[in-house]
């Protein structure tokens, strides 16, 4: 890789670090159907591989950012990232089994599903709703002094949570994308501590996907793009979470449904 090659990469990866972050979703919705784009000719376990690898830098870049705010759920961070590492691992090996045409219209479908999912459910919580259906209660202040409370049912969280690490795996995407409409909508977490605790959860979940394509041998050729990608997501991931800091919840909700919808139309007409 030449040096304008690289300089542009870490750019993409500045881009994709920042949305990612100031959404809780780690960026991989992003960056995989630019690679698919970018590469028509690489096989979906090429660039799953490329895609998980970044995401694992840029949600670790952004746990830290995320963790220096105090928005972090990490009890139930822990438990839930623990619950997508059995999927996250199924789905890495599942990847190469799936022919390139059908691998785009699957990622493409399930990113407008998604986008369709938040734009009609749009009353996510900035506060929680505390009823006697829920088991688990959390409450967590952050370094600006607001105090959040909410409640869950641990075991939905925990099912849930196998399922997105599966397609996530599979699909290259993260899981963020997912898991912050589960966290706001299902159970019932703010929507500032739901992109903080998913970060956490990804960087965990995003690192076992990795571990097993590296162990298929699919990252060999491709550490020269992971680098620069990476290199571009570290900086990027930080400027997401100051963003994210000073944003309106809803409009993080928002930017997350546009995104998802454009980058689906966009698969389907590749």
């Amino acid at each position: 890789m030449d040096v304008l090659h690289f300089v542009e990469f870490v750019l993409l990866g500045f881009g994709v670090g920042a949305i990612g972050t100031l959404i809780g979703a780690g960026g991989g919705f992003i960056l995989l159907p630019v690679l698919l784009m970018l590469y028509p000719d690489k096989s979906p376990e090429s660039l799953t591989s490329i895609s998980l690898a970044v995401v694992f830098i840029n949600s670790t870049s952004g746990s830290l950012a995320y963790s220096r705010l105090k928005r972090i759920d990490y009890r139930s961070g822990r438990a839930f990232a623990l619950s997508t590492l059995p999927g996250a691992i199924m789905g890495a090996y599942t990847t190469k089994y799936i022919q390139r045409d059908s691998f785009d219209i699957l990622l493409g479908l399930v990113l407008m599903g998604l986008a369709l999912f938040l734009f009609l459910k749009p009353q996510y919580q900035t506060r929680s709703l505390i009823t006697r259906t829920y088991r688990v209660l959390r409450k967590l202040t952050d370094s600006e002094g607001t105090t959040y409370s909410w409640s869950f049912n641990m075991a939905t969280g925990i099912s849930i949570s196998f399922v997105v690490g599966f397609l996530s795996s599979l699909l290259g995407i993260g899981g963020g994308i997912i898991h912050v409409p589960v966290l706001t909508t299902l159970l019932h977490f703010p929507v500032p501590i739901a992109t903080a605790t998913s970060h956490f959860i990804l960087a965990i979940m995003s690192l076992a996907g990795t571990g097993a394509h590296l162990a298929q041998g699919n990252l060999n050729t491709t550490w020269p793009l992971v680098l620069a990608l990476g290199t571009g997501v570290v900086a990027g991931a930080q400027l997401g979470a100051w963003i994210s800091h000073r944003t309106r919840p809803e409009w993080i909700v928002r930017v997350l449904a546009a995104s998802l919808f454009a980058v689906g139309i966009r698969l389907l007409w590749l």
